[in-house]
């Protein structure tokens, strides 16, 4: 097949998306597929070779636009242009919560047979996006919807209904994430959390409430904590630091590579996902795979990895994450409980099944590729490209 991927955020840009949309087109190229990414996400010029070693065909559209910004009309249309004259078998649009590509590309989805998946939580813009229907007409157009969890399934499947809503979640290597961990003292726990530091993943909530965790712990058990990401809340966070006395055991190392990741792993002994807008969450996932207690959100969509008690704690609240931080801090043995299983459970979501889920919706787009004329999308992208 010929499959072009369209979305807004791609490589450097560190995410979920980003990763997972890499990481489906490698595979899908080593397949046999023919693969392109269409990407308004500028690439620094110091990051080519990470393209050239995926082998991957990337439309870089900040780079022809005569602006360099996402947002540019021409890239809009250039990305239309691309779409129509580029003769692909099936493309898969991946949307954010504003997502001006995706959304482009997905009025269309009766030229080319589309496959939309949101990877965001979109509950809170739910009036915007019907907003948005009622000028436009968005929500009838043939596009097979997918989303990465039933969580951010739901409110797409208000906005769309009739239309279903297929749960297409991200992929894993789920093997590659086993490790061998060091040996460990009972009474040293050392904390983690992987993300963006921006605010919808909540960063600073997370630092405060690891500071409530380590006063309530107290010099019985010696908390450590390491925040992995970069992003526009990091200063916010390292003044929090400072203005604590925090410094002596909070580390913020900023991005990392997959494999300083997992080494990072193997001395940790815990894992910590603070957001009540996380779709799915990669990284929670990964250290699951690694064998760590995972302490999350109940609202999120890591509880469909992460059950209560098997593989983690599920919270309802900050308060509660405290708690839920400062039980597995003191019980070393329900720290151990909880490892093992994850460690000898793997997930259902590993890459066989994600792939064969994807092609299904590939067939089911195909499917559904109208032979008839389409209602029009009215307004907004009408004329672009």
């Amino acid at each position: 097949m010929r499959i072009a991927h369209v979305t807004d955020f791609y490589l450097p840009r560190l995410g979920g998306i980003e990763m997972h949309v890499r990481d489906l087109a490698v595979r899908q190229q080593d397949a046999g597929h023919d693969v392109e990414i269409i990407t308004s996400s500028p690439r620094p010029a110091e990051r080519r070779h990470l393209e050239e070693a995926d082998g991957l065909r990337v439309h870089r559209l900040t780079e022809s636009a005569p602006l360099a910004h996402a947002l540019h009309p021409a890239g809009l249309v250039a990305a239309r242009r691309l779409l129509r004259r580029g003769k692909y078998d099936v493309v898969h649009v991946h949307a954010g919560p504003f997502s001006p590509l995706a959304f482009s590309a997905i009025t269309l989805s009766g030229e080319n047979p589309t496959v939309v998946t949101a990877h965001s939580m979109i509950s809170y813009l739910e009036p915007a996006f019907r907003a948005l229907n009622a000028t436009t007409g968005w929500a009838a157009l043939p596009a097979v919807w997918t989303a990465v969890s039933d969580v951010a399934a739901e409110p797409l499947r208000r906005l769309v209904a009739p239309s279903p809503v297929h749960v297409l979640p991200n992929g894993i290597d789920a093997s590659g994430w086993q490790i061998d961990r060091l040996d460990r003292v009972p009474e040293e726990v050392l904390v983690v959390a992987v993300m963006r530091l921006a605010k919808r993943k909540r960063p600073q909530h997370l630092i405060k409430m690891l500071r409530r965790a380590h006063e309530r712990l107290g010099p019985d058990v010696r908390l450590r904590a390491v925040i992995v990401g970069e992003g526009p809340e990091r200063r916010t966070v390292e003044r929090y630091v400072r203005k604590h006395g925090m410094s002596g055991w909070v580390s913020l190392p900023g991005r990392q590579s997959r494999s300083q990741i997992r080494e990072l792993f193997r001395r940790a002994d815990l894992f910590v996902a603070p957001a009540t807008l996380e779709s799915f969450g990669i990284a929670a996932l990964e250290a699951r795979c690694a064998g760590l207690p995972v302490v999350a959100r109940s609202e999120s969509g890591i509880r469909e990895f992460v059950g209560e008690g098997l593989e983690g704690l599920l919270v309802a609240s900050d308060a509660d994450m405290i708690d839920a931080i400062v039980r597995l801090g003191a019980d070393h043995d329900l720290r151990e409980k909880i490892a093992d299983h994850n460690r000898t459970m793997p997930p259902q979501v590993t890459w066989p099944d994600v792939m064969a889920r994807t092609d299904a919706m590939y067939g089911l787009a195909t499917e559904r590729t109208p032979r008839r004329e389409l209602p029009a999308v009215r307004g907004l992208f009408r004329t672009a490209g």
